[in-house]
């Protein structure tokens, strides 16, 4: 953010610019809170665009950011909600339906998350490696159809 739109630093109290004296002898200036208050920056990104979803619910550009927004809060069970939209409006996209094997996996449904790879390899998901590696899957590594999945 440039800063030009927020202020860096705001009255100390309500006489401030009455030409009365300020309290606390600092000039009545005070470091500026953040412009969106007292919500961390996650928490202020996740309800932003949950009021945009509430305004548009089919807006897959949203739900692709919420869902990760989401996700990286902790609340998985949301995650899996969003991740479900998205693969209901866009039925043939394979990286929706990998972000909800992902989801999946990382909520405790490993059963539900395979299923998911499975339709997502079918959809044309061919990058094998990463879905080793991905750290969302690992709770899934030493599941024998995950395995089966990557060809083991």
């Amino acid at each position: 953010m440039s800063g030009i739109d927020t202020p860096q630093f705001v009255p100390d109290d309500s006489n401030a610019g009455s030409g009365r004296p300020a309290r606390g002898g600092r000039g009545g200036r005070r470091p500026a809170e953040p412009w969106f208050g007292r919500l961390g920056q996650l928490d202020f990104d996740i309800d932003f665009f949950e009021r945009l979803l509430a305004r548009r619910g089919d807006a897959v550009e949203v739900l692709k950011i919420l869902a990760e927004l989401v996700s990286k809060k902790g609340n998985l069970e949301r995650a899996v909600e969003l991740d479900g939209r998205l693969v209901i409006l866009q039925p043939e996209d394979f990286l929706a339906r990998y972000n909800l094997a992902c989801s999946l996996a990382r909520a405790g449904r490993p059963e539900d998350a395979i299923d998911s790879l499975s339709r997502a390899i079918l959809l044309g998901y061919d990058d094998l490696d990463h879905m080793e590696s991905d750290p969302d899957l690992e709770s899934l590594h030493e599941h024998p159809d995950f395995q089966a999945l990557l060809g083991d």
